[in-house]
């Protein structure tokens, strides 16, 4: 069994944990990764690699990547995303014309000073680690690239909806946050889906459910896509 499986992860569980999941319904011995993490709470594409396709990694995790996200103004969190403390509210005195007046100039290449809540690694230990502890360091801005960035509409009062379209590297929380201080009143991301990842779009993706029933039906090869 070799081949890509494209996964609809739900929000609230891990990438490994989809992993985990469909390995357990694999035959004995069949190799399986993810291509690209997605965070715990946020949604959507999430390509799996099976058998022979996970030497192939190297050639899918690198492609471009498309999200839509929540930014909610006025409100500044220790995560920069719902999931964290507000450390910070303002008076929410823009809305969505200066949200897309300002968008254009996070496109192209850009710096981000990565969350001290992120996976980075400083002295062997990850940060987000060290931010449980209590601690904070000097993290150094990164360079990366958004390829563009669309605007979707509202959702609820200072919340709006963007499309963004990058590389690997960007972090959308951290995208939020500046945009939010960039209109003067903060903001942090509501929530996050991911909508492809290179060729792998979310119209072919498959939840949970319909994994296990094809693997009960012994169907799941045939969902999967050739290397």
């Amino acid at each position: 069994m070799n081949g890509f499986l494209i996964a609809n992860k739900p929000t609230g569980v891990t990438s490994s944990d989809i992993v985990v999941f469909v390995r357990r319904r694999l035959p004995r011995g069949t190799a399986i990764g993810h291509g690209g993490t997605l965070d715990p709470e946020a949604s959507g594409v999430l390509p799996l690699c099976i058998g022979k396709a996970t030497r192939l990694f190297d050639y899918i995790i690198d492609k471009k990547k498309t999200y839509v996200a929540e930014i909610r103004l006025g409100e500044t969190t220790d995560t920069q995303d719902a999931t964290g403390q507000v450390v910070e509210t303002r008076e929410v005195l823009v809305g969505e014309s200066e949200l897309r007046a300002v968008l254009g100039r996070f496109v192209g290449t850009i710096e981000q000073i990565p969350p001290m809540y992120s996976a980075i690694k400083r002295d062997g230990k990850r940060l987000y680690q060290l931010a449980r502890k209590g601690e904070t360091i000097e993290v150094k801005p990164r360079k990366c690239r958004v390829d563009g960035i669309r605007y979707l509409g509202r959702s609820a009062e200072h919340t709006y909806r963007i499309e963004v379209e990058c590389g690997k590297g960007v972090y959308i929380r951290t995208l939020c946050h500046d945009i939010g201080q960039a209109l003067g009143c903060g903001a942090h991301m509501a929530s996050l889906e991911r909508t492809s990842a290179g060729v792998f779009a979310l119209e072919n993706a498959f939840t949970r459910e319909q994994i296990a029933e094809m693997c009960e039906q012994g169907a799941l090869e045939s969902a999967l896509i050739p290397m």
